[in-house]
């Protein structure tokens, strides 16, 4: 076995004993400490008080392990270590602390486990925590608001389009390409027989859009990004955008969508969950059903009377509202949800999918063209509802 083979296996398996009898540089014994720290002692010991290694008590020694581990990995490679740190040793503390936190690497998992940490966040920690949300939240503002703009005025402009425009109006580069046949060599140009155009684009709102988000303790990445796309939505004059945050209580955080970080802020993750309440409260703000977007965005375990859910959400289609109900809206795939509860709303008419961030902008785009959006969750994710 080479030498490099044989460095790996040593660093793999971590340990004195390890049986390969390779020797470490001062590089890699750094590298083995950091691992050693964090995976060498069981979960149950390293919350206990039986630890024989790892962390210990002090933040001195969390500050120097963090800067460790940013120093000798990659940034992915940081953020999965500082969740498996979270999660196995139980150091939300070094969360708690303004200089521990400021040496985290930020991902939206960081984000997550802020928010729910909101209301124990000490005064002088909250100001870092919200550095820290406010670039994970820039990051993602960076990658999807220009998709989502461009995806949704393409829909509605699309759903304005009208054959008999006004002169004003006139869609000259999709008039001549529909009219090409009608070329005329002796007079040199196209005959528009046909005229293309768009409806008079007076500054008005054209959709009511209400993003009705679950904001229990599972929800935590969809919450995240669904402050952002509440945000970005908002900023379009053609939409009327409400954004509503629920567990067993509803909270209309709509006033503070003009900075995503005050609506994640504004969230209280944790707690159960009352999806027939907070629809009832979104069916009170509805002043157009049939002009309305829905968008449900939770697992769709109900801990209130689901019949009453069902009867509700039943109500809301019938009058004209297009709704629709996303499992997740997140990257990490396929999550556990309530299947009976999502079949009883597809039966409905309200189609229920996950979605990741990145197919958001399409689906805001093919419900604001009125597609039928089971097929097209079907088509898109290549999966059953």
């Amino acid at each position: 076995m080479t030498e490099e083979r044989l460095r790996k296996w040593r660093l793999v398996l971590g340990g004195e004993d390890d049986g390969t009898g390779a020797g470490l540089s001062d590089e890699d014994s750094g590298v083995d400490g950091a691992l050693a720290a964090l995976y060498d002692t069981p979960p149950d010991e390293a919350r206990g008080g039986r630890r024989t290694g790892g962390l210990a008590g002090s933040s001195p020694r969390v500050a120097r392990w963090l800067g460790d581990i940013r120093r000798y990995f990659p940034g992915t490679v940081v953020q999965v270590m500082q969740r498996d740190a979270v999660d196995r040793l139980g150091l939300t503390r070094m969360l708690l602390e303004p200089e521990l936190l400021a040496a985290v690497e930020p991902d939206i998992h960081l984000v997550g486990t802020l928010l729910s940490l909101n209301s124990v966040l000490p005064q002088e920690t909250k100001e870092t925590a919200r550095g820290v949300v406010r670039e994970v939240v820039a990051e993602l503002e960076d990658r999807l608001a220009e998709p989502t703009r461009a995806a949704v005025r393409g829909a509605l402009d699309r759903a304005a389009r009208t054959h008999r425009p006004r002169l004003s109006d006139v869609d000259w580069s999709r008039t001549i390409r529909a009219n090409l046949r009608h070329y005329s060599p002796e007079l040199g140009t196209v005959i528009p027989e046909r005229l293309i155009g768009y409806g008079r684009r007076a500054r008005q709102v054209r959709r009511e859009v209400i993003l009705c988000v679950d904001q229990s303790g599972s929800m935590a990445e969809s919450v995240v990004y669904s402050g952002v796309f509440g945000a970005v939505l908002a900023s379009m004059h053609s939409l009327s955008t409400r954004f509503v945050a629920f567990d067993t209580a509803v909270a209309d955080l709509t006033e503070h969508l003009a900075d995503p970080v005050d609506v994640l802020f504004g969230t209280q993750l944790g707690g159960g969950t009352d999806i027939n309440r907070a629809l009832a409260y979104c069916q009170s703000l509805i002043t157009s059903p049939a002009n309305t977007l829905l968008v449900l965005i939770s697992d769709l375990y109900e801990g209130g009377v689901r019949a009453d859910l069902l009867r509700r959400a039943a109500e809301l289609t019938a009058s004209g509202v297009q709704m629709v109900a996303l499992l997740a809206l997140s990257d990490s795939g396929a999550p556990a949800y309530d299947r009976e509860n999502a079949a009883a709303l597809a039966e409905l008419g309200v189609p229920a999918f996950a979605c990741t961030p990145d197919l958001f902008p399409e689906l805001m785009a093919a419900a604001i063209r009125r597609d039928d959006l089971g097929q097209w969750a079907a088509r898109m994710t290549g999966s059953e509802r």
